[in-house]
């Protein structure tokens, strides 16, 4: 009776492992798996620049404003109820993606499919955390680390060959029936339920103030080129945000049982991961949104080809984690993070060098290998960490918050890059075609927002043919120019998180045992000592 127990148990465990590794695959994958697909989406929906922002921004949003609340409620009503929730509406979310009419249908269902997604990678970890301990626990998170590098690294050769082959809509309904496994998996090898005794209700002041500020923020910056910077709409969203954002701490610290427990951060090296989240995905993984418009707009490369030339950015990220785990019983936390924010630093100024309007791919592979390894070494050890400096019963909090950093790097890199790329590309291009044919139109302003958007072959098509050519040149050496300009503003926020990683992040809190925070929180208490 007692082997047959023993037996359940490793069953159940190891049950775990692959159902939240398959679901942890398909969040990333759903990135940059659309990514690669979005000029497809763009022609086929009619969309402009913004819709097809939002199409990442509107999944982006929604996960990292529901982060936090999916970390709560799990903690509150039971980690695998809420994974399970999770992935009924990611994969139902998925089905309506798949069968779109129009961009603004599109746009609602990745913000759903965002909820789920949130819902099933707050309860991930916990899953794990409660299942494995000690060093299998450290050789559990590597793997998921991987798995999750993975689906980056599949995401474009996967999302290059559905959308070459099947079309654009495929390449959300490749979900369906993977999420179907997974659920069925999850239920049938009885997954066990834990939730933290402590938790008492859904905090819905922390719920509101942060996703409405977080929403206003990213609106501001995905409408701000289009609106102006000073229009009342954009800086009544930025102050709007600001004040949500106050108004969050605010509550957080007068709460009983918040959802964003501020005495975490009393943790140098919590607040250090936390920051690290926002680096990595705020410089490295916000490229995968431009790079396969670089690929596709001014190379001419199909979608499977760009998906192909983004292996040696994404591989790494599946092969170096495990290898970080290892590393990370022989080096400091601190050493491993710093140094793979640095490589990344490294990587995407050697592959900005690389970019032009010349269909050469080779000068780029050396970079793309470099930050790919930096980002594997900070995936493979980030998770360990942020969970390790937290009692287990808050596992689903910690989970949350770190995620919720990623998200809001990620959707802050995403909508700030996107306006500093519209933004210099649309300057560049005034100058080069001042005093052309094409600059003579009296339609300078239009053809420039047409080539920021990517809408490259449409605005040369607009014009007559003698200055068609000269036109074409210059809007492929303006949008490079602005592609450049945001590589380098994402590699100057990977070393600065390098930097902070390093200062912030401390082998003493990782090697004790995390103090329990004491509700309810006293603002002045949330700088460490």
């Amino acid at each position: 009776m007692e082997r047959t127990t023993q037996r359940a148990k490793q069953i159940r465990k190891w049950a775990t492992l692959v159902a939240v590794s398959i679901a942890t695959f398909m969040v990333p994958l759903d990135i940059t798996v659309v990514a690669v697909a979005l000029p497809k989406i763009q022609h086929s929906l009619n969309a402009s620049f913004a819709d097809i922002q939002w199409v990442v921004n509107a999944y982006t949003l929604t996960f990292g404003a529901f982060l936090l609340t999916g970390g709560s409620l799990a903690d509150l009503f039971g980690r695998r109820r809420i994974f399970v929730i999770g992935l009924y509406l990611f994969t139902f979310s998925s089905l309506l993606c798949g069968f779109t009419p129009n961009p603004l249908v599109l746009n609602l269902a990745r913000g759903t499919q965002g909820i789920g997604a949130a819902f099933l990678f707050s309860a991930a970890l916990a899953l794990l955390a409660q299942e494995f301990h000690g060093r299998t626990r450290a050789t559990v998170f590597s793997i998921w680390a991987a798995v999750m590098g993975m689906g980056i690294a599949l995401g474009p050769l996967i999302g290059g060959g559905v959308t070459g082959s099947l079309g654009w809509k495929w390449a959300f309904l490749i979900n369906v029936p993977i999420g179907a496994i997974v659920i069925a998996l999850t239920l049938i090898a009885k997954v066990r339920e834990s939730r933290d005794p402590d938790a008492k209700d859904v905090d819905w002041a922390g719920l509101v103030t942060f996703a409405s500020g977080f929403f206003m923020v990213i609106w501001a910056l995905v409408s701000g080129n289009e609106r102006g910077w000073g229009s009342p709409l954009i800086v009544g969203l930025l102050i709007g945000s600001i004040l949500l954002f106050v108004g969050f701490v605010v509550a957080e610290g007068l709460q009983q049982h918040p959802m964003f427990d501020l005495a975490l951060f009393r943790k140098p090296t919590f607040s250090g991961a936390s920051i690290i989240a926002i680096a990595i995905t705020g410089s490295f993984f916000s490229m995968f949104i431009y790079l396969p418009l670089y690929f596709q707009i001014i190379l001419s490369y199909s979608p499977l080809k760009a998906g192909v030339y983004l292996l040696p950015l994404t591989v790494p990220l599946l092969i170096v984690p495990p290898i970080a785990a290892k590393l990370s019983t022989q080096m400091p936390a601190r050493m491993l993070l710093s140094a793979g924010l640095g490589l990344v630093c490294l990587g995407l100024l050697w592959s900005m060098a690389g970019i032009n309007t010349n269909p050469n791919w080779t000068p780029l592979l050396i970079g793309f290998v470099v930050a790919g390894t930096g980002a594997g070494l900070v995936n493979g050890e980030l998770p360990s960490v942020a969970i390790s400096v937290v009692p287990p019963e808050h596992s689903g909090m910690a989970s949350g918050i770190t995620s919720t950093c990623r998200q809001i790097g990620f959707g802050i890199g995403i909508a700030g890059l996107g306006s500093i790329l519209t933004w210099q590309t649309e300057a560049k291009l005034l100058e080069l075609i001042a005093g052309t044919s094409a600059g003579g139109t009296g339609r300078s302003a239009e053809l420039a927002k047409m080539v920021a958007t990517g809408n490259i072959t449409s605005a040369v098509a607009s014009l007559s043919p003698s200055a068609q050519s000269t036109f074409a040149q210059a809007a492929n050496a303006s949008f490079t120019t602005g592609l450049r300009l945001i590589m380098f503003v994402a590699a100057t926020v990977a070393i600065v998180g390098a930097v902070l990683a390093f200062v912030l992040v401390r082998e003493r809190d990782i090697a004790q045992t995390p103090i329990t925070p004491k509700p309810p929180l006293k603002l002045a208490s949330i700088c460490p000592r």
